[in-house]
Parts: C-alpha cells; structure tokens; sequence
C-alpha cells in the first residue's frame, strides 16, 4: 500500500494522508451486463413453538364450497289461485309489500290472505295506520275473527306522524313476541309523503326480525317504501269498474254502486330465486260482500 502526502497553506504542518491503492471501493461500478442469475427462494426460519398469524387466519376463513345455501322460504296461499300461480305464494320469514293507487284491491289481497291464514289455524295480526279497517268486511271475507288482533292505530290522533310512530312501535313488539302467522300493516291510506319519513333501517330492522320465524310479514302501501328489504313487490291497479245496469237511468248519478273490480297485478320483484323474475301479470276479479 503506497501513500501520499498533501498539504496546505491554511493547515501547515498538519497533512493528510490518502490510500491511493488497494482502496475499497465506496460505491462500486454496476455492471450493466451482466449474467443472468437464477432467482433464489427465501424461506422464513422460525423457532420452536412460534405462533403462525397467517395459518391461523387462513384457518377461520370457510371456503366458498363450505357455505351454506340459505333454503328457499316456506310459501303459503294467498287465497286467490291466479296470484299463487304468479308469484308461488307468500313467503314465511320475509317481508312483502303489496302497493297500489285507491280502489286496486290491496285490501282485498290482504283480507283473502288473512281468511287464508286463519283458516289454517294461525293467528294473525292487523296493525291499522288510519282505523279504517270495517269489520263486517273481515267476516264477508271469511275471517276468523276470534284468531284475528286488530290493532287501531289512528283511534285517538290524526296526526300522520303519530300514527306511523304507534304503528312501528306495535310491529316491533309484535315481532319479538312471535307466535303470528301473518302480520299485516296496513298503510293504504297514509300519504306516501308520510310513509317515506320511515326509515330504510327500521324496514332493515323488521326484515331481520322476521327472518328466524314463520311469519308472514305484509305491507299495505301506496307505494313502494321498503325498497331493497322487502323479498316480494306486488304492484296492482284497478283495470275495470263495473256497476248493476239500471235501464231506468242509463246515465250514472253522482253515487253508484260497484259490484266488482277488475284488478291487474303485476310481480315487480321476487327474490325467492337466484336468477331475476321478469316482470309478469295477472287479471282477477274483486267483488263486493253484497253483490251476491
């Protein structure tokens, strides 16, 4: 090893000294070309005993071939034979709305799914938002009104917001205590503008709530609320008015007396399949308790 010395007129007697050979080289040149070498694989020591993270997490994940398939809803009879065959009947365990306009025969569907219901022995529950619900009009319809709790809950209040209040505190309770077959919550006659200050999560809410039991829980609306919660969407409209001819006064007065209703429905939604339901529709006939 050879060296040299260097001094400086601001560092007299005071050299420095440099290594001109055999120096290590600080930073070395890269080769640009240079052989191409096989990659090596690097594998983890570990010691005795030592606790794995990555096995343990992989070992609580189920594979997707583990799952199980949630089984199809147990359907139950509407009461009217074209809409079982159009939508396969009402599921146990899922909410399902039934909405329309005035005169489409939402109460009919859900009187005819009632008598349905407690003629096979089940108790039922009707949570009435406006106290509109006739009596005599349960029994025309075949109600046995001894297996039948109807709960009125605009008696005392007229106020939309009260009574959608009562309404959702009934359905809660009515829900935890179980032992229903049906559950019907009548909100045909609420303004939808009422009915959509109801919050997304409390139909979240009920839809886990009924999830575990073999009711049927049904809304009557005007229109559509519950939105992605509800596991059936049946929408009607009244297609036909019919009324008695009277050859005395061919012309309509301002009262007339219908005898049955034309009703057209139409399967909006179904998630009782995996693969999407095309929309479909039925035509059925409502008729009044007198017309005979």
């Amino acid at each position: 090893m050879s060296s040299a010395v260097l001094s400086t007129s601001a560092a007299q007697s005071r050299p420095f000294v440099f290594q001109t050979e055999n120096e290590a080289e600080v930073c070395p040149q890269i080769e640009l070309f240079s052989e191409a070498r096989p990659l090596q694989r690097v594998v983890p020591t570990t010691f005795p005993g030592a606790f794995n993270f990555k096995d343990a997490k992989l070992a609580s994940v189920t594979s997707a071939s583990r799952l199980a398939v949630r089984p199809a809803p147990e359907m139950v009879s509407t009461g009217i034979a074209v809409m079982d065959a159009l939508t396969g009947g009402l599921p146990r365990g899922c909410l399902t709305e039934i909405c329309g306009p005035a005169s489409s025969g939402r109460s009919t569907l859900m009187l005819s799914a009632l008598s349905a219901a407690t003629r096979r022995g089940e108790y039922c529950a009707v949570v009435d938002a406006s106290d509109s619900l006739d009596p005599p009009s349960l029994a025309a319809a075949g109600i046995e009104l001894d297996r039948l709790l109807w709960v009125r809950c605009g008696e005392n209040s007229r106020e939309a917001e009260h009574r959608l209040e009562q309404l959702l505190r009934t359905t809660d309770l009515l829900l935890e205590s179980g032992g229903f077959g049906m559950i019907a919550l009548d909100l045909g006659d609420v303004p939808p503008q009422a009915a959509r200050r109801i919050p997304l999560a409390t139909w979240f809410r009920f839809r886990r709530a009924v999830e575990p039991t073999p009711t049927v829980l049904l809304a009557v609306e005007r229109q559509s609320i519950a939105g992605s919660c509800s596991s059936l969407l049946i929408k009607l409209a009244s297609l036909k008015l019919n009324a008695p001819e009277n050859k005395a006064s061919p012309t309509p007065t301002h009262a007339q007396l219908l005898t049955e209703v034309e009703i057209t429905a139409e399967l909006v939604r179904s998630r009782m399949d995996r693969k999407p339901v095309r929309s479909a529709e039925i035509t059925f006939t409502s008729k009044t308790a007198w017309a005979g």
